[in-house]
């Protein structure tokens, strides 16, 4: 049986083969490192070529960009990097892996919360961390904001995935952001006592257990909402995603926590001005339009119309706070995570 390669290994020669396609491509063209699908994504790129006439040569990839991009060095094909939460973003940017770029068309397009002050990166779409809340066994108004999640009457009916996975830390980090890093442990460690169960899964898995009777409520991505309510390849996702509703908590204060994709221009860009048109052309109307309804997200830029699914979930107050904020906690939020024994909670007690 074949072995499989380490992912840097494996990137690296995907990153040969993508330069040799690089190279002879036909000019204007700008190359792109993305984390995001390829049907995510390719519907925006070709639209950005049919008006611009710059061809996008794209690399795909899970991860390792950040290690690839090292690697490469100033002989990188690459001009700019797609990819998820701001985390991933932020360790780009500390690594000195992308240069600033002031746009007054991004600047316009997209508000301060969502981009570095520098220009070194740039928000492109939002997700939101709310609430799946069984319809049947709790009541509406029950629960409305996030330090809810510590009320002794939820005890043994939360579920999530792991404190360790990036989603959950970008809100951790938020609340540390917000409330300073003593609050939050005591929040961590409240809502840990409130487990049904050990940490596991994804926010689809969350929604099964609320289904199945398991827990009550569950911390979750809007957008898995969306994938689960059109999934005819697994009809039974309908079902779990029928029996929860979405709750976007802090509409009293701060607001609800955000996340959101996002790109920048490398540092080594060779076609900087492409790379910086199709950003550009990204924070635009049709393709933030184009954009974030295919993963079921929200647009950054103000007054483009929601995809109709997204828009059923209820409109809200986004946290308004700085992303780059909250980047600066993640690594806080991780100790904690520790520190509290989060994902090693056994629930049901």
């Amino acid at each position: 049986m074949p072995r499989k390669l380490p992912t840097v290994l494996a990137l690296t020669l995907l990153g040969v083969a993508a330069w040799v396609s690089f190279a002879a491509a036909a000019s204007p063209e700008v190359n792109l490192y993305s984390y995001r699908q390829p049907f995510l994504i390719n519907p925006m790129l070709d639209a950005f070529t049919q008006a611009t006439g710059i061809k996008v040569n794209v690399v795909y990839a899970k991860d390792g960009v950040l290690e690839k991009l090292k690697a490469e060095g100033s002989n990188s094909p690459a001009d700019a990097v797609l990819t998820v939460d701001v985390g991933r973003l932020n360790d780009l940017a500390e690594a000195g892996l992308l240069q600033g770029v002031k746009s007054p068309t991004l600047e316009a397009n997209i508000p301060a919360q969502y981009r570095h002050p520098d220009g070194l990166w740039y928000g492109l779409t939002t997700r939101a961390r709310v609430l799946y809340v069984s319809k049947q066994r709790v009541k509406e108004g029950a629960i409305t904001r996030y330090e809810d999640l510590v009320d002794p009457k939820f005890k043994g009916r939360v579920c999530t995935r792991s404190g360790k996975h990036a989603y959950n830390l970008s809100l951790i980090a938020a609340m540390i952001a917000h409330k300073g890093e003593q609050q939050a442990r005591a929040w961590l460690e409240g809502m840990r006592a409130n487990l049904a169960r050990k940490p596991q899964g994804n926010d689809r898995a969350q929604a099964k257990a609320i289904h199945e009777g398991v827990c009550d409520v569950a911390l979750a991505n809007t957008y898995y909402m969306g994938a689960m309510q059109t999934n005819d390849k697994h009809p039974e996702q309908k079902e779990w995603a029928a029996s929860v509703r979405v709750v976007f908590p802090n509409q009293g204060d701060r607001g609800t926590h955000v996340n959101i994709s996002g790109a920048g221009v490398t540092k080594n860009a060779k076609n900087r001005d492409n790379a910086v048109k199709l950003l550009e052309f990204l924070s635009g109307e049709l393709a933030q339009k184009l954009y974030a309804a295919k993963n079921f997200e929200y647009p950054v830029k103000t007054g483009v119309e929601w995809d109709p699914m997204v828009a059923s979930w209820g409109r809200f107050q986004a946290d308004k706070i700085n992303i780059v904020e909250i980047a600066k906690h993640r690594a806080d939020a991780s100790k904690l995570v520790d520190k509290t024994g989060f994902d090693q909670a056994r629930g049901g007690s």
